[in-house]
């Protein structure tokens, strides 16, 4: 089930609101005109979700080295890539 939250409760109850529709790793959905338009969770599921994302991030770039796929280059060669991109 979702935890929405309409923006006019939000105004009205203010972080009250975020507490009652989020527990422990959950998220809640902030509403604007019926649309689901934000995520609310707590820091500790923010936290678990950033480390996941860095540790994939971490395990491509591993991959990455082990298979030869970097290059070596000066600061200035490597801005002047970007920049063509």
């Amino acid at each position: 089930m979702d935890n929405i939250i309409t923006v006019q409760e939000l105004k009205v109850k203010g972080a009250k609101a975020l507490k009652e529709k989020t527990g422990k790793n959950q998220e809640a959905f902030i509403t604007v005109r019926g649309a689901k338009t934000f995520v609310v969770m707590s820091m500790q599921q923010y936290n678990y979700l950033r480390e996941c994302e860095l540790e994939g991030a971490l395990k491509e770039a591993e991959g990455d080295l082990a298979n030869g796929k970097f290059a070596v280059k000066s600061i200035d060669d490597h801005i002047k890539d970007l920049k063509n991109v």
